[in-house]
This record gives structure tokens, sequence and C-alpha cells, in this order.
């Protein structure tokens, strides 16, 4: 198969090209240098020694050797690294246990005229990809591919998605123009590893330098010079990399379209919309397990679990069900996005989804398609499933061994918990980003308004106009600031130049000044509302439960600083200090301790505290609440009641907000029952 790539492709291909000439030539030049200081520190080192042989001119000779030899072997490190992926998480398939996939992924490669991958593995997760052992010589010789396949994404495709999913993998190595592409990367690879990935270059050094003094010294200018040639290779870095990133957006349009050659349009679409939905099932999945590990309960198959999920959230937005699966909108993915900011993300590696689905519908390439579950591609799938499963928990330390949940049970469980964590679908996520306005007052002559209109589309889009006008405000400021460096970027429908950009503020914040004055009139609408209520009872409890959250709201700030203030007084543990110093930090830490343990006792204290925090985590907190903990002895630091400050730090924030959350939802609770009485009233 041949497609003709693009003229942005093209142009995209030569500007990465002529990075990499340009690296290359900066490259040699630096590795000149590096060769004619080498000769010079070691001639001058040797030269030295011989001139007057003694203890002293041996050790500075020897250290001027060192010197050339590590400068020298800073500039090649990169030859010697060979790039091995961890395979620990993947399980290895062959054709005779899975002879319908591998009639699949033939037909794909012929379609393709690409090669066979050398291996194909199972993962875990909700994708797809392609990997290879590589190192710099793989600029030049042939090195064969391997693919990974995710039990989470053939769990939750067609055959016809996984086969345009597995297609477009394939696509990027279907032409030889996609070969610059292998190319920057490698370079790209160069880079990274001479700037970034220097930890046993510098160990070696460290080592050579505690042998001696003298040494030391040495240690010192080479670090000095191998320093000032990476800050050269970081403005590379830079230069290569973007071009590389832009080139990498072409590539998977491109990618897409061998896909949509091979599949069609259609099938790569849907399997795009629904993967995020997929993913995310995924993930809640097993974050319900993370909070189990305490009460030893496992899964033996989390993509029964996965589909359950994601049902489960498909019907809780009113997803249509299209061959078996739901079937995500394009209107849909992007609901809540309302930025009228659009910039080129010049390091993304991958376009938006958006883009791509808009290149595909105009390819509007028809094929006839497989809309069976891709699972039925495999011998027994439920077995694949419950092997992986078992493998990924195989890794979870529980403490009295473990028990699976039953489907049922989980789905039970997972619904519950997740009815605990949100806020009712009725109030059409208006307050999943914003809080009540607190600000709001009793007002008899307010609007007669019905709780839909209160609630309505038009309303909710208010709320996330705001977030994203907020949102824009921001970055356009980052770019009047030049913390955000582009030449030109889109607002609105028109074209900005970054000096253009202050122009923008005044406008947007006159849109931000309209729309909050439309949200705080909704707020209040939304407040008389429930107080016009004729349940007498149940007004009193919404004005009380509306008050309590006020309330805490106006503490909240002071509570975070807690935080904030022993986070900073014990940021000193993570660097170098003078053990007289450390000493007098921690009788410093001594008074905002106190403010911690007697911020933290009212929630340990709260009849809610074991629906936050499991078991151990209650009992470790209380241990560190009851005593008072020495953490630096015999000039040393005393990790385990280290440990139990920092899980006091870290924990103290999220019980705040825990409380905060369950106080809201309690308010909109309320809210709902009283909306609820109303209707039943009125039918009465």
């Amino acid at each position: 198969m041949y497609i003709q790539v693009s003229e942005d492709f093209k142009k995209k291909s030569k500007s990465a090209i002529l990075a990499i000439t340009i690296f290359v030539i900066v490259y040699v030049l630096l590795f000149l240098f590096t060769v004619l200081l080498t000769a010079a520190c070691i001639g001058g080192g040797i030269m030295l020694i011989i001139a007057k042989p003694m203890f002293l001119t041996l050790m500075l000779g020897a250290g001027a050797i060192g010197t050339g030899v590590f400068i020298f072997f800073f500039i090649i490190k990169f030859l010697f690294k060979k790039h091995i992926n961890d395979r620990s998480h993947l399980t290895e398939i062959n054709r005779t246990q899975e002879p319908e996939l591998f009639k699949m992924i033939d037909e794909i490669v012929k379609e393709t005229e690409t090669d066979f991958p050398k291996k194909i593995y199972l993962s875990y997760d909700v994708n797809a990809s392609v990997f290879y052992d590589s190192s710099f010589w793989s600029m030049f010789l042939p090195i064969k591919k391997n693919l990974t396949i995710g039990v989470g994404l053939i769990n939750t495709s067609t055959k016809q998605e996984l086969k345009a999913v597995l297609s477009h993998e394939f696509g990027h190595f279907s032409q030889r123009s996609m070969k610059v592409g292998s190319y920057v990367y490698n370079v790209n690879k160069i880079i990274f590893n001479l700037v970034n990935d220097d930890e046993s270059y510098r160990n070696s050094i460290e080592s050579w330098a505690s042998m001696s003094g003298y040494f030391s010294i040495f240690a010192s200018i080479s670090l000095f010079i191998t320093q000032k040639i990476q800050w050269v290779l970081t403005k590379m870095y830079s230069f290569v990399n973007i071009r590389h990133m832009a080139l990498s957006r072409e590539m998977e349009f491109h990618a897409d379209e061998v896909a949509a050659h091979i599949a069609g349009s259609a099938a790569l679409e849907e399997s795009l919309l629904r993967i995020e939905l997929a993913s995310n099932s995924y993930n809640h999945v097993l974050n319900f397990y993370e909070t189990k590990i305490s009460k030893n309960q496992s899964s033996r198959n989390i993509y029964k679990e996965q589909s359950v999920v994601m049902n489960f959230f498909a019907h809780l937005n009113d997803l249509e069900l299209k061959h078996g699966f739901p079937n995500v909108k394009l209107s849909e993915s992007g609901l809540f996005n309302k930025s009228k900011l659009v910039i080129e993300n010049q390091w993304a590696s991958h376009p938006s989804h958006e883009e791509r689905i808009a290149k595909l519908r105009n390819l509007n390439i028809q094929k006839e398609a497989d809309h069976e579950p891709a699972k039925e591609l495999f011998k027994d799938f439920d077995q694949i499933e419950e092997k992986l499963t078992a493998k990924l928990f195989s890794k979870v330390k529980y403490q009295n061994g473990k028990t699976d949940l039953e489907l049922h049970v989980f789905k039970t469980e997972f619904e519950e918990q997740y009815e605990k964590d949100s806020f009712d679908k009725v109030f059409n996520s208006y307050y999943d980003n914003k809080n009540p306005d607190f600000t709001v007052q009793e007002n008899p002559a307010a609007k007669d308004l019905s709780f839909d209109e209160l609630f309505s589309k038009e309303k909710v889009e208010l709320v996330y106009t705001m977030i994203a006008l907020e949102n824009d405000k921001k970055t356009i400021e980052a770019i009047i600031n030049k913390e955000l460096v582009l030449k030109t970027f889109d607002y609105d429908g028109n074209k900005y130049t970054s000096k253009e950009a202050k122009k923008l503020i005044p406008e947007i914040e006159n849109s931000i000044k309209e729309i909050k004055i439309l949200i705080q009139q909704n707020d209040s609408d939304i407040y008389n509302y429930f107080i016009s209520n004729e349940n007498d009872d149940k007004k009193k409890e919404f004005v009380q439960a509306y008050q309590l959250l006020a309330d805490y709201d106006l503490q909240y700030d002071e509570k975070s600083n807690i935080y904030m203030e022993i986070a900073a007084a014990t940021a000193f543990m993570n660097a170098k200090t003078a053990f007289d110093q450390i000493r007098q930090n921690f009788k410093n830490l001594k008074p905002l301790e106190e403010k911690l343990k007697n911020a933290i006792r009212p929630y340990l204290e709260s009849s809610t505290i074991a629906l936050d925090l499991d078991e151990q985590d209650i009992k470790d907190l209380n241990y560190y609440l009851d005593n008072e903990l020495v953490y630096f002895n015999n000039d040393q630091y005393m990790e385990s009641h280290l440990q139990l400050l920092m899980k006091a730090m870290n924990t103290y924030p999220y019980l705040i907000s825990r409380k905060y959350f369950r106080m809201k939802k309690t308010l909109l609770d309320i809210m709902k029952d009283l909306k609820t009485a109303s209707a039943m009233e009125k039918v009465n």
C-alpha cells in the first residue's frame, strides 16, 4: 500500500532533517573540542610526571589525565547505552496459542507492506504500541519491532476497531518516508542520554574524587566542563525535539490514514472516542482495589469489572450502545471544554482526537466491518483475563492472604462508593467544579423558576465558560510575561501574535465579569427557590447546612495554611544541612507540630473517619497525636518517626478536603430531597 504523504509532512520532515544536520555539526564540533582537550590533558599530565617525578606531580598528572578521560567518555557514553524495555508486565503470545489474532495481524502486515513483529505481547492496560530494544547503532542496522496489545483495549473493542488500532501502529512503519521519524527519535535519545541520563557517569566521577583530595579538584573541573557541554546540548534538545514533535503529529495523521484504508474511517474514529471512557473505567477499577488492600480483597477478573464500570458510566451519561459497546459521540467527549483559545502545542507528540477525527471524516473511507467483540479472536479470552489479573495482583502484598470479590459484589460496592463520592446527577454537573455562592441572601422578589431551569444545560455551560475564560486569561498572561513562548495563537477564531496578546485581557475580563453576574444571579435564584419551600423543617435543614458549609469555606484557607507552614518548615530535610541546624530546625518545628496535631484531632474523633481512612492509618495517626516523637538523634534522622510525621502532614489536607466534600454533598442531598418533595406536593 502506498499513501502519498501530505505537504505538511514533507515540510516538517525537511525541518526535522535540518535540525538533525545542525545537531550533527554541533556534536562534531563538541567532539573535536573534547578530543583536543583530552589530548592536552593526557599529554600535559604525562609531561608533568616525566618532567619532575614526585608524589605531587604524580597526583596532579594523574588528575589531569583523569579529567581528559572523563570528558572524552562523557561525549561518547551514549554509544554504549542500550535501551532495554522492561517486559515483566508483558505476557508473550504466539501463533499456536492465538491463530485468529495472528491471522488478522498477517492481513495488516500484508496490506501495510511492512515486517511481521519479532514478538507479540499482551499488556494490562487500554492501548496498543510498538517498541524495540534500540541503541545508537539501530540508526544504521535493521532492528525488528515488538507489538504490545492491551487486554483492556481488546475487552472494549470490536474486531474492526482493534484492526484499525493495530493498523495505525503498523502504519508508522509502512513507508520509507517514515524512516526520518526513527532518526529524529534516536537523535533525541542521544541528547537525552548526554543531558539527563548521567547518574552512572556522576557516580564514577564521585568515586574517583573520593580517592584523593587532589582528584576531587580535577573532578570538579570535569563536571564544570561537562555541564557547559550539557548546556549547549540542552539548547539543541529543544531545537531538535520541537521539530520531532511537529513531525510526530504528522506521522499520527499518516498512520491514521493507513488505518482508515485498511479498516475504515468509522472503526478508528469510534475506537478513539471510546478509548478515554475505557481507560478511565479500567483506572476506576484499579483505584477501587487500592482501597481494598487493607481488607485483603482482590479481583479475579478486572476486565469483567472494567466492562461493568464502563457500562455504569455509559448509563449514567445516557450513552447509546452500538455493537454492544458505549457509543461516545464527539460532541460528548468535549462537553465541558468552552475555551476560545487555540494554541498548537509544539511539545505534543500526538494531535488532539478532534483533529484526528476531522481528518478521518474528511477521508470517509468505507470498509466492510466485523462488529463482533475483539475478544472473540482468542481461544479462551476469559482465561487470559484471569491470568493477567492474577499476574497484576501478584505484585500486591497482602497481610493475611486475599479473597477475590464476586462480580455482583464488586458491582454493588463500586456503585455505592461512586454514589458516596459524587454529586447527584440531578444537578447536571453544575456543582462538580464550583461551590454554592455564600454571599446570596433571601429575596422575596426572586424569579419564580423551576428546578430544571435553574440547572439547565445553558446554566451549566455558564459555569464551564467561566472556568475556560479564567484559564484562557492565565494562559494569555503567561504569553505576555513570556513564560509561554510562541509566535502566534488563535482566540475566538482570530489569529494573534504574542505582541498582540495584551489587548485581549480587557476583553476576557469583561466577559468574565458579565458571566459572573449571570452565575451569581442564578445562584441567588437557586437559594431562593429552596428557601421558598413550604416545608418549614426541610427549609430549616437546608439553611443550616448552607450556613455550615459557608462557615467551613471561610475557615478553609486558614486550615490549609497549617499544612503550608509545616511543609515549609520541614523542607530542610531535602537538602544537606549541618547537624546543629537540623536540631534547631526541629526545635522550631514544635509549635507548628502542635498546631497540626490540634487540627487533626477533631477529624480522628469524627464518626465518619472510618469512611476516609483505613484502620492502620487511623492507628498511626492516633499514635502520632499521643506521643512526643524524636526525629533526630545521635546525628541521624529517626526514619520511623519521620514517616509518621510525613503521614500526618500529607493526610491532613486530604481530611480537610474530604470534610468539605462531605458537607457539600450533605447540602446537595438536602436540596435533592427538597426538589423531590416539592414535585410530589405538586402531583398531589
